[in-house]
């Protein structure tokens, strides 16, 4: 009898499935989601065939890189809640999440200070020509013209992006260096810009007046190569541009002729446009912005501390449990929409 009640007891536990992870385990969610009686299970996921099955009886899914679409979301039979390891949540289709009555959560605040810091290290790197001299010392060359022309930062004009609170913390870092800085954002009032200091101008007035651009955006159909060829003209000759948003806001074929016609002086990106971490198989030299010196690129861990993977997972494991419980979650996406179609 107690066999079969055991039995009973783990298959009727609500399951979460995550759909894919990079960071070892699952061991920080299993403890959090266990506590709360769930049954936890872990896949490896890079395409979205891989979760049609999963989504049938789960209660709740988490997901890192793979993208949980309509056709995912059309088969949950259970499932409450669809929670989000980062900020961005345009690899879930909220909107299908909506109709079928699943909250979606995300992860908010947990890397802000990160990524400011890997946005800066960028620039600075890239404006002070570390990667030229380092190759050339490594083969020898001993001379400060190794990198020339190198600019004094002190006095030029950064164009920030996207002005919340990371590039608000990019802004400030910035500032500190003696830049000065201005910031496109269209959503943004421009009294919260003056309380950083920023200036808030036009798209086109930031490309035109901007010795570095820093990329903040997030991915949405209007932020889709929000810079291209037009841009890239637009933009003063030798300006440098760091992208610590998302790759497909840069259109990386246009970058490339950019960088090759020498309208650009050289390009940081935390992240190519064509993601990595969410193909199932990946080459650099697919992109042949790789094959270029004043290129830097590095594989989307702006985000990276040992504290922010740790706040991502709790954070995270935290909304779903919440959600199972009955309880009220931190960071829901669209609780307004769900309430609206009650």
């Amino acid at each position: 009898m107690s066999n079969t009640l055991g039995k009973f007891w783990r298959d009727d536990r609500p399951k979460v499935v995550i759909t894919d992870y990079d960071f070892g385990d699952i061991d920080v969610e299993r403890e959090i989601l266990e506590a709360v009686g769930a049954e936890v299970i872990g896949l490896q996921s890079k395409k979205e065939e891989d979760l049609f099955e999963a989504a049938r009886d789960c209660a709740a899914m988490i997901n890192q890189y793979a993208r949980v679409g309509r056709d995912t979301i059309s088969r949950m039979e259970k499932c409450e809640v669809i929670a989000r390891y980062g900020v961005g949540v345009d690899i879930v289709d909220v909107e299908a999440a909506t109709q079928r009555n699943i909250l979606v959560t995300n992860v908010l605040d947990y890397c802000t200070e990160e990524v400011a810091d890997h946005a800066i290290a960028l620039w600075l790197t890239l404006a002070r020509k570390l990667p030229d001299y380092d190759r050339a010392t490594h083969q020898g060359i001993w001379r400060w013209q190794s990198g020339q022309p190198v600019n004094r930062v002190r006095g030029r004009t950064m164009g920030v992006v996207s002005f919340g609170k990371i590039g608000q913390a990019i802004a400030h870092r910035a500032q500190a260096f003696g830049a000065k800085v201005i910031a496109y954002d269209p959503f943004l009032p421009e009294a919260i810009a003056k309380e950083h200091g920023v200036e808030l101008v036009s798209k086109d007035e930031l490309l035109k007046r901007s010795d570095y651009i820093l990329m903040q955006a997030p991915m949405t159909p209007e932020t889709r190569h929000f810079l291209s060829d037009a841009e890239f003209t637009a933009m003063k000759p030798g300006a440098i541009l760091v992208n610590t948003g998302r790759g497909p806001t840069v259109d990386n074929a246009a970058l490339y002729r950019a960088l090759t016609d020498g309208d650009l002086a050289a390009a940081g990106l935390d992240d190519p446009e064509e993601e990595p971490a969410k193909r199932v198989n990946w080459n650099p030299a697919d992109n042949p912005l790789f094959t270029l010196p004043n290129v830097m690129v590095t594989p989307h861990s702006a985000y990276y501390s040992e504290e922010s993977i740790l706040a991502a997972r709790t954070t995270a494991a935290t909304q779903v449990a919440k959600v199972l419980t009955k309880q009220t979650p931190d960071y829901p996406v669209n609780a307004d929409a769900l309430k609206q179609s009650a």
